[in-house]
């Protein structure tokens, strides 16, 4: 699917791949390559939930999230640092969240993957910054998607109401900070895991 977006002067081209899967990965990273010539940024969101307590969650339940969440992340800076390093440049941005500071019951294999998200930022921050490769996380809170509309309206009310800016986050709020983290506007800014939940963890 490619679409020329004359207004802006750019060309957008969408890829369909198995984030979970490294020979896809690869696969889709060497095709964006070989169209654009280069990779600057790279934005790893790739995230599902199988939110059950730990005595009922089967195998199944865990392999599959931390496959979609934390492997995803490897694969896709694997296949995407050998054109970073290259070009000596490059900014890799990792959706993690405040579960995997904070933990949170019934989501074990979710707070598991977004911590190890964490992990695996801070020393790809130190072990791909000698190239001028950035890496930094970001801790997303409660935020309005796809996946938060299968919580009850209620429920969803009640946790913003214990949020101290009284909201939900918006995906805007966390393109927001994508957008500076993967410009010049934040080249010295590595390593780091920033908070985008509105004061929920401080």
């Amino acid at each position: 699917m490619e679409k020329e977006i004359t207004e802006f002067g750019v060309k957008v081209k969408g890829y369909e791949s198995n984030a979970a899967n490294l020979e896809s990965s690869q696969k889709t990273v060497d095709e964006i390559v070989s169209e654009f010539g280069r990779i600057d940024v790279l934005v790893n969101n790739a995230g599902i939930t199988r939110d059950t307590l730990l005595m009922r969650m089967t195998e199944e339940q865990w392999d599959m999230v931390i496959d979609v969440n934390l492997k995803s992340v490897f694969n896709l800076t694997k296949a995407a640092q050998r054109t970073m390093l290259k070009q000596r440049s490059g900014s890799i941005i990792n959706m993690s969240s405040v579960v995997g500071v904070s933990g949170n019951a019934g989501q074990t294999n979710y707070s598991a993957s977004k911590a190890g998200i964490i992990g695996f930022t801070k020393s790809i921050a130190r072990e791909l910054g000698p190239r001028n490769i950035r890496c930094n996380a970001i801790a997303q809170g409660f935020i309005e998607t796809e996946m938060t509309e299968a919580i009850p309206e209620e429920a969803r009310k009640e946790w913003a109401e214990k949020i101290p800016l009284k909201r939900a986050g918006t995906t805007v709020d966390v393109a927001n900070l994508v957008v500076f983290l993967g410009s010049d506007m934040s080249t010295y800014i590595s390593g780091q895991v920033i908070n985008v939940c509105g004061a929920m963890l401080t």
